[in-house]
């Protein structure tokens, strides 16, 4: 293991390195990550231990993911504290490249997967799914990864990777780790660094509402309509300023569940103020569990 994590730059340097790592016989594991990290991205490191013998991370605010009219300039960016962080739980190796090393002047091929990323975020969102699959495969191409982990708060992105993994017959382990969350359960992101206070206090009415549908379920409400409208009203009461959409979906497809008769996911994106944020939770059979909110027993 090295004693300080190292550094790199470039995708050419990125791919000699995993080259001589690989002829060790040495298994790599992966965090992709756009950086201002949390713990829970710091889970997911933890989520390679057994996995791999080296753990690396990518630190990467990728454009292609990014709308016209989006936040890609203002995204945050703290690689000094963000390097210190991954050190911290035995990351070894940090793939920082710059956008101009990862994307040609010439570039032109990007990864599409299909009806899966046209729904939910991808519909508010055209060519999302398609930046981060492209960029996710040059992540795996430049890194040789044998592992990867990816949080499951980003949860439609998880289902789109995993299309691709399968689609395209890449070797690499997919592992998914719990949405991390504050006391009150907000989903920990990056982009919660944009909220006043004010809006913060608001935000929690998010796990509130989907607590709220996991409890109904939980109980045996099989109606998705109430579900919602129920879910709705707490954002509603709590003033959040817009909700792009709030749907319960089945886990696989991401198509409209008729009703609660197996395990369904509803999930949500909502704006607080300028600020997008999403989540979602599990509902229904096999979707009981601890709640969302730490207060609560």
């Amino acid at each position: 293991m090295r004693k300080t994590i190292e550094i790199i730059r470039s995708p050419a340097a990125m791919m000699a390195c995993s080259a001589e790592l690989k002829a060790k016989g040495m298994r790599l594991g992966l965090v992709p990550t756009m950086g201002c990290l949390h713990d829970g991205h710091l889970s997911l490191i933890r989520l390679l231990d057994g996995h791999c013998d080296v753990k690396m991370a990518s630190i990467f605010v990728n454009p292609t993911q990014f709308g016209p009219n989006e936040d890609f300039q203002k995204y945050p960016r703290s690689e000094a504290r963000d390097l210190r962080l991954l050190e911290s739980v035995g990351c070894e190796i940090a793939y920082c490249p710059s956008a101009a090393d990862v994307y040609a002047d010439d570039f032109t091929s990007f990864v599409e997967v299909g009806p899966i990323a046209d729904r939910l975020c991808g519909h508010f969102r055209p060519g999302h799914f398609r930046g981060v699959a492209t960029i996710v495969l040059k992540l795996f191409n430049a890194t040789r990864c044998d592992a990867a982990v990816f949080g499951l708060k980003d949860y439609q992105q998880a289902v789109v990777i995993r299309r691709m993994v399968k689609d395209l017959d890449l070797n690499v382990e997919l592992l998914f780790g719990e949405t991390a969350r504050e006391a009150d359960g907000l989903a920990m992101s990056s982009r919660n660094s944009y909220l006043s206070q004010e809006e913060r206090q608001r935000a929690a009415a998010i796990p509130q509402a989907l607590e709220t549908a996991r409890t109904m379920a939980e109980k045996g409400e099989s109606n998705v309509e109430r579900i919602i409208y129920s879910a709705r009203n707490v954002l509603l009461n709590s003033q959040i300023d817009s909700i792009q959409y709030l749907e319960i979906v089945d886990p696989e497809s991401l198509e409209p569940l008729p009703k609660i008769d197996r395990c369904g996911l509803i999930v949500l994106a909502v704006y607080v103020g300028k600020t997008r944020l999403i989540d979602n939770v599990l509902i229904g059979p096999a979707g009981r569990g601890k709640p969302l909110i730490a207060n609560i027993v």
